[in-house]
């Protein structure tokens, strides 16, 4: 895995997302509400939990709507019942597009998912058509200003923590794991360093470039993705050149 920094990605879309603060609590109390469901309300026996809670946080969400998320998923009380779904599909220059949802209404839903793909240069596609272009990991970086560690150090430490590899770039380290790793991995590589950003991914396994046109023609149908309620997380396989 080489050629581009997954940071600069993550930089690009920030401030646009810190607009949408609302509706981010929206969709994380969801996760929080799925993962204490599946798993329990004690953070500390539940990884997935944790993982999405540590999210919530780094996200600047309340400690209150954090609670009563979990609160609500371990009351017993009837609630929604919502589910996992993926859609797949097609962006400017056929970009892979994984569109990740959770919500209590199938129906609602598909029909949300494929209006933003026609009606904005994009096209749904069958279960399967681009999935196989993404693997699941572990996603942890770590910012290199201040730091005084060479590269080889650095692998060493994340050999050591049980990553599965290391990508180096002027600004930032990078570091993946195999999903099952990603919470003794972190938790080893946050006991040393300021974790940036940590987060289970797909990561794309091929990657595709576009014109001024065509990214602008991407983030618009993203934009138009991520607005949606039920719309948890939206990748692509574009890459800046």
């Amino acid at each position: 895995m080489s050629g581009h920094s997954k940071w600069n990605n993550i930089q690009g879309r920030k401030n646009a997302q810190d607009a949408k603060r609302g509706k981010i609590f929206q969709k994380l109390s969801r996760e929080i509400y799925i993962a204490a469901k599946a798993g329990g309300g004690e953070v500390a026996m539940n990884p997935a939990l944790r993982l999405v809670v540590d999210k919530a946080k780094s996200a600047n969400m309340p400690n209150d709507n954090i609670e009563r998320a979990i609160k609500k998923a371990t009351s017993g009380l009837e609630g929604a019942n919502y589910e996992e779904l993926t859609y797949e599909g097609y962006g400017p220059n056929g970009v892979a597009i994984l569109v990740e949802a959770l919500t209590d209404n199938r129906n609602r839903t598909q029909t949300n998912v494929r209006v933003a793909f026609t009606r904005n240069g994009g096209s749904l596609g069958e279960t399967g058509s681009v999935s196989y272009l993404f693997k699941r990991q572990g996603y942890l970086a770590i910012e290199r200003q201040g730091l005084s560690i060479s590269e080889d150090e650095m692998l060493e430490k994340v050999i050591e923590a049980g990553a599965e590899d290391l990508q180096t770039y002027p600004e930032v380290f990078e570091i993946y794991t195999e999903p099952e790793d990603f919470p003794v991995v972190r938790e080893a590589l946050a006991e040393q360093f300021t974790l940036a950003q940590e987060e289970l991914t797909m990561v794309p396994q091929t990657t595709v470039s576009l014109n001024e046109e065509q990214k602008e023609q991407l983030a618009h149908l993203v934009e138009k993705l991520e607005d949606d309620d039920d719309v948890s997380e939206v990748y692509t396989n574009f890459v800046e050149a």
